[in-house]
């Protein structure tokens, strides 16, 4: 069982996390307590406090994800070593905030309010070695890194006002987003349009070119997000957009993350050649308006998270009437009078 598996490690943090077993169906009481209406649940209970666990169960990113619970808002680092550590013990599952020279209280609140997607810390003694490596040269400085996708932000400030919550914000995503199922979710919680470009394949080699061009643009576009999906990779999703594999790649389009995206006229899709041009003039045509809108063919955004999180279910419902359907069946099968057999001697 995953939870078997996670909980040796679990145990053995520097803050330990203790895994127990409750069989709710013995201990009614005590699952009705909880609320507690369907097995398994995972409950996480943190100064006393329940809180359901509906993320992944797969040891691995239990793991990961259970860290983050117990981890302060925002860690204090005293020294190179302590900071390499901290990055070390963070992993690459989640995007990390180092403050240089940088108060804890101003980020502390974002530490509490974010405390689910990234890590944050402030580093009060570092030496110089530590600011070329992170490639600052003055202080205060607030330094975000995703290191599953090897992207590093610098922010000098103001910090006050609105400018710090909006570089926290959008730097919880990476730069150039690649939409599957866990990234969308990830969206659900970001108010900015996405800027979508539809490939073949977003892992052939072109596709990977391709990417590194959108990254220049979102650098200086931060009021967007940039994303990219392969039909190869999602169909279903892609063909929402009425884009199919006989489709002419790749698509640009703006995505209001739910049932509309918008065309820029003249700019629908990039042709053989300078692919940073033709970007650059399809947000020049969307910001000036020159643009198609339309609806999508499919689920909107809220009904493709919905859909990810019953599929599971609907297999599960249909496989209890399939199920139900058969005992009817034989129930009605044991209740046909039997002919009798003359056996003649």
């Amino acid at each position: 069982m995953q939870l078997d598996e996670a909980a040796p490690v679990l145990a053995g943090l520097s803050e330990p996390i203790v895994v127990a077993k409750v069989n709710a169906d013995k201990y009614r009481k005590l699952g009705s307590k909880y609320g507690v209406d369907g097995f398994p649940t995972l409950m996480l209970f943190i100064h006393g406090v329940p809180i359901e666990h509906t993320g992944s169960r797969k040891a691995d990113q239990l793991v990961r994800n259970l860290k983050k619970f117990v981890a302060p808002d925002v860690s204090i680092l005293e020294s190179d070593t302590a900071i390499k550590n901290f990055v070390e013990n963070a992993g690459t599952s989640f995007p990390m905030f180092l403050g240089f020279g940088v108060n804890e209280s101003l980020i502390a609140e974002y530490g509490r309010k974010y405390k689910k997607r990234a890590w944050f810390a402030v580093a009060k003694d570092f030496s110089e070695d530590i600011m070329v490596a992170y490639d600052f040269d003055k202080v205060p400085a607030l330094v975000a890194i995703h290191p599953k996708y090897r992207e590093q932000s610098l922010f000098y400030g103001p910090f006050e006002g609105n400018f710090l919550e909006d570089f926290v914000r959008q730097s919880l995503l990476p730069l150039v987003v690649p939409i599957n199922t866990e990234t969308l979710k990830m969206l659900n919680d970001d108010e900015r349009k996405v800027v979508l470009i539809i490939l073949e394949d977003d892992s052939d080699e072109n596709s990977t070119q391709l990417v590194q061009v959108l990254k220049s643009a979102a650098n200086a576009n931060r009021d967007l997000v940039f994303g990219y999906v392969g039909i190869k990779q999602w169909d279903e999703f892609v063909e929402t957009f009425d884009v199919s594999k006989s489709s002419q790649l790749p698509k640009l389009l703006v995505w209001d993350r739910n049932e509309e995206y918008e065309l820029v006229d003249g700019s629908e899709r990039l042709e053989e050649g300078d692919h940073a041009s033709q970007i650059s003039q399809f947000l020049e045509g969307y910001r000036a308006g020159r643009t198609t809108k339309k609806k999508v063919s499919g689920p909107s955004f809220m009904g493709f998270l919905n859909s990810l999180v019953s599929m599971n279910s609907l297999y599960i419902l249909i496989f209890v009437i399939a199920l139900l359907v058969v005992m009817v069946y034989f129930a009605g099968q044991d209740d046909t009078p039997q002919p009798r057999r003359v056996h003649e001697e």
